[in-house]
């Protein structure tokens, strides 16, 4: 990989590699490598285990009144090829995975195969900088999602919270303002923010709008007091 794309990468990712052999091993697709044992698969597949064990954990310690059916549903959304494509998205792997020509304008790059990447850098992280270092990458970016995940994997009706709030209280009406979109239209991710009265609160990422307006608007509530960092029962 070119060294200038490698570094922003890094910048992105918030992590250092001391070997960059690793971070360029992650991002060989099999079908740009000369054989399977010089793909990312190995890595993906470790990656794949890391990245349910922190989750796993992080739900443990986040909600210890959940069973294990809960804590179910909430893991398999979290670390589901959609919600790994969709951070790939923001940390825009596609333009840097290594693939095969035939690959190139493939849905699959943006979809499977950034999600497969990003499994893989996880992995990479662990070989480099140990468990902590990958914990911390993965909490990084799966962080906020966890914040906003009830027992049923679905999201409180948040905007309907804060418009009841903003009225009576604020005196003002809610708007809600598209930041950012990435992907292709059939996997595409957006960023939303709220705004009260011009002021304009923690942006949040979502596979779709209104996945993205709600956890905006779970944002606006936690940084307005009205609700804490659990999810609104």
């Amino acid at each position: 990989m070119d060294a200038g794309l490698a570094e922003q990468l890094e910048k992105r990712l918030e992590y250092h590699f001391s070997n960059p052999a690793l971070l360029e091993k992650a991002l060989n697709h099999s079908s740009a490598a000369a054989t399977k044992l010089d793909s990312n698969e190995r890595l993906e597949f470790l990656g794949d285990s890391i990245l349910g064990l922190v989750i796993c954990m992080a739900l443990y310690e986040k909600f210890p009144n959940y069973l294990e059916g809960d804590l179910t549903k909430i893991k398999s959304k979290l670390v589901s090829r959609k919600t790994c494509a969709m951070i790939a998205g923001i940390l825009e792997l596609d333009s840097v995975i290594n693939v095969g020509p035939g690959m190139l304008k493939s849905k699959a790059l943006k979809g499977s195969v950034a999600a497969a990447g990003l499994e893989a850098i996880i992995a990479a992280i662990y070989y480099d900088g140990g468990f902590e270092e990958a914990k911390k990458f993965i909490i990084r970016f799966f962080g906020p999602m966890i914040e906003q995940m009830d027992a049923d994997g679905h999201h409180e009706n948040y905007k309907s919270h804060l418009q009841q709030y903003a009225q009576q209280e604020l005196k003002h009406s809610v708007a809600y303002e598209i930041l950012d979109e990435k992907g292709p239209d059939h996997n595409k991710c957006f960023e939303s923010a709220v705004i009260i009265n011009h002021k304009r609160y923690p942006s949040a990422w979502g596979v779709t709008k209104k996945e993205a307006q709600q956890r905006a608007a779970y944002n606006a509530l936690v940084e307005l007091g009205v609700i804490g960092d659990q999810a609104v029962s």
